[in-house]
C-alpha cells in the first residue's frame, strides 16, 4: 500500500520517534490503569509488590468488615493453639465469627468488581464443605464447635486458609472524593504525558498554519484531529489511535498487511465501479464520435493543409503506419502466403487456357500432356518474381514514388466511398453496434470477476514498485 509520511516526520523524524516512543508508553500505561481493577487479584497472587504500589493510586483501602472478620478468625487460631475447643474464649470467637458471617452475608461488603462473584463462590464452597442448603447456614454450621470438633479444626482452618482466605484478601473498597467518586491519582502520572502531546500538537498546528495561510486554526486543528485523544483527560482507550498511527508513520509499526486487507473489500468495489464508469464512458464516447462521422473523417482525410493542423498530424500519423503495414506486409506476411499465391496463379492461368477455343483437344496432341507441371513452374516464377518485385520496389526513388501515390490514391479512393451516405451510415451503424457489444461484455467480466483481478494487478505493481 502506498504510505504517506506527514510533514513532521519527514522533518524531524528522530524527535517524532522519539515522541511515538513517548505515546506507547504512555498508552501501555492507560491500558494498565484500566485493567488494574480486574486484573488485581492476579497481580495480589503472583506480583503483589504491584498492589502495595498501585493501590494507593487507585484509593484502594483493605475493607472494614472483611478485615475485622480475617482478624477474628486469627484470634481463634491462637486460641486454638493455647485452649481447649470448648473453652469459653474459644466459644466466644465462634459466637463472633457466626455475627459476623450473617453480617456478611446481609451487607454489601464484597462491592469491589466481581465481588458479588466472590461472595457467591465463598457461599457454594462453605455449603459444599458442611452440607447446609443455604448460605447463612453453611457459615454458621462452619463456625460451630460440633463442626469444627467432627472434621478437627485443624484441617478446616487449612481449608480456610487455602481455599476462602484469598477471596476475603482480595475484597477492599475505594475511597471517594469530594464530588462523590472514587479516588483515583491516575491523573497526575497521565499529566506529563498530557503536556509534551499537547506541545507536540500546538508545534505540528501553528507549523500547519504557517504551511499554510490560507487554512484557520480550527482546519490546522483537524488537519490530525485523532492527535486529540493524547491529551483528553477522559476516553483514554481512544488513544490507541493516535499512538498506532503515529508508530506507524515513524516505521516502528507494519501495517501494511493490516491496511490493505482493511481497504481490500472497499478497494475492489469502488475500483470495480469506477473501472466500469470510466469504461462505460469511454465506450460511449467513441460511440458519440463515431456517430457524429469524426472516426472516419480523421480516417479519410484528404487535405490536410485546407483542414488544419490537427489533420496534417492525422495524415502523417495515417502514413506512417499504412508504411509500416507495407513493410509487414512484403517482409513477413507475403513469404507466409506465397503457396496460396503461386496455387491462385496456376488455377487463374489453367482457367485461361481452358477458356480458349480449342484448348481441349490440343491436350491430347503429343509433347503437350506436359502442360501442366510447365504451368506449375511458371506460376511459381510469377509468384517469386512478384515479390521480389514488391519487396525491392522500396530500394529505389521511383518505386518509393510509386508506392507513396499508390497509399494516397487508396486514401482518396477510401475517402470518396466512405463520403458515400449509405456507406457511411452502414460502417457507422456497424461499429456502433460492435463497441455496444463490448462495452456489455465489458460490465459483465467486471461484474464477474468482482474488481478483484483489477485488485490483484494493482497490487502487484505497487509490489513491483517498491
Amino acid at each position: 500500500m502506498v504510505k504517506f509520511k506527514p510533514y513532521f516526520e519527514r522533518r524531524y523524524p528522530r524527535l517524532e520517534r522519539l515522541i511515538a516512543i513517548i505515546a506507547l508508553i504512555n498508552l501501555t500505561l492507560v491500558i494498565f490503569d484500566l485493567t488494574y481493577l480486574n486484573l488485581r487479584p492476579v497481580y495480589r497472587q503472583y506480583w503483589a509488590a504491584i498492589t502495595r504500589i498501585y493501590d494507593p493510586v487507585k484509593g484502594i483501602q483493605t475493607h472494614p468488615q472483611t478485615e475485622q472478620y480475617q482478624a477474628q478468625v486469627e484470634r481463634l487460631k491462637t486460641q486454638l493453639t493455647q485452649a481447649d475447643l470448648r473453652s469459653p474464649e474459644v466459644e466466644s470467637s465462634l459466637a463472633n465469627l457466626q455475627t459476623l458471617s450473617q453480617q456478611l452475608v446481609s451487607e454489601p461488603a464484597f462491592a469491589q468488581p466481581h465481588g458479588s462473584q466472590a461472595l457467591v463462590l465463598i457461599q457454594q464452597t462453605l455449603q459444599t464443605r458442611t452440607g447446609q442448603p443455604t448460605a447463612p447456614a453453611a457459615l454458621g454450621e462452619f463456625w460451630s464447635v460440633d463442626h469444627l470438633e467432627q472434621r478437627g479444626w485443624q484441617s478446616e482452618l487449612e481449608f480456610w486458609d487455602r481455599q476462602i482466605r484469598p477471596l476475603f484478601q482480595a475484597n477492599y473498597y475505594r475511597a471517594v472524593n469530594r464530588w462523590g467518586a472514587p479516588t483515583d491519582y491516575f491523573w497526575l502520572i497521565d499529566l506529563p504525558f498530557i503536556l509534551i502531546f499537547a506541545a507536540d500538537i500546538g508545534a505540528r498546528i501553528v507549523s500547519t498554519r504557517r504551511r499554510h495561510p490560507a487554512l484557520t486554526w480550527v482546519e490546522a486543528t483537524l488537519r490530525r484531529w485523532y492527535d486529540l485523544f493524547l491529551i483528553l483527560p477522559f476516553w483514554r482507550a481512544w488513544r490507541i489511535l493516535p499512538v498506532v498511527l503515529r508508530l506507524y508513520q515513524v516505521d516502528l509499526l507494519n501495517l501494511g498487511p493490516v491496511q490493505a486487507e482493511a481497504q481490500r473489500g472497499t478497494i475492489v468495489t469502488v475500483g470495480a465501479d469506477i473501472a466500469g464508469i470510466s469504461g462505460i464512458e469511454i465506450i460511449e464516447q467513441l460511440q458519440d464520435s463515431i456517430r457524429q462521422g469524426e472516426l472516419l473523417n480523421w480516417i479519410a482525410v484528404i487535405d490536410p493543409v485546407e483542414n488544419g493542423a490537427g489533420e496534417l498530424v492525422a495524415e502523417q500519423e495515417m502514413t506512417a503506419i499504412a508504411n509500416r503495414l507495407y513493410q509487414i506486409g512484403i517482409d513477413n506476411i507475403l513469404p507466409q502466403v506465397q503457396p496460396d499465391i503461386e496455387d491462385l496463379v496456376q488455377h487463374s492461368i489453367s482457367k485461361t487456357l481452358e477458356q480458349m477455343p480449342g484448348y481441349p483437344q490440343l491436350k491430347h496432341l503429343p509433347g503437350l500432356g506436359q502442360v501442366s507441371s510447365q504451368m506449375q513452374h511458371l506460376s511459381q516464377s510469377v509468384a517469386q518474381s512478384l515479390y521480389r518485385s514488391i519487396a525491392g520496389s522500396l530500394l529505389d526513388a521511383e518505386g518509393t514514388a510509386i508506392a507513396g501515390r499508390l497509399q494516397h490514391n487508396l486514401r482518396e479512393a477510401i475517402a470518396h466511398e466512405l463520403s458515400q451516405h449509405h456507406t457511411r451510415r452502414e460502417i457507422e451503424s456497424r461499429l456502433v453496434s460492435a463497441l455496444e457489444k463490448f462495452k456489455l461484455k465489458y460490465v459483465k467480466a467486471l461484474a464477474e470477476s468482482g474488481g478483484e483481478k483489477l485488485s490483484e494487478h494493482t497490487e502487484l505493481l505497487r509490489r513491483q514498485i517498491s
